[in-house]
């Protein structure tokens, strides 16, 4: 089994820690880091400057369709970024503990 990385950005903490706690309960996810960035973007053609949460779920390919499906459905955003990272190389130790915790 490959280990999966989904990433996503989320307006507050609050939406999602609910979301979160959900997929790692259900074995969707082994876990998600959850950090406060800046980001810059463009938005109906203005820059906007706006404070986020940067969420990077970990999980194996055998979830990864459903994962994507869950943030999809419940993002807050009208259009949620879910970005796919290739994991080439990961220690043992760690997929074993992935492995284990999405079963």
């Amino acid at each position: 089994m490959k280990p999966v990385v989904i990433v996503s950005t989320y307006p507050n903490k609050k939406s999602i820690l609910k979301i979160a706690n959900e997929l790692v309960k259900n074995k969707t996810i082994a876990c998600v880091n959850i950090s406060k960035i800046d980001s810059v973007y463009s938005w109906n053609g203005k820059i906007q400057n706006s404070p986020e949460y940067i969420a990077i779920f970990k999980t194996v390919t055998k979830n990864k369709i459903k994962l994507k499906n869950i943030i999809e459905e419940t993002h807050p955003y009208d259009v949620p970024e879910i970005a796919e990272i290739d994991v080439n190389s990961i220690n043992k130790s760690y997929l074993n503990w992935l492995i284990e915790s999405t079963n």
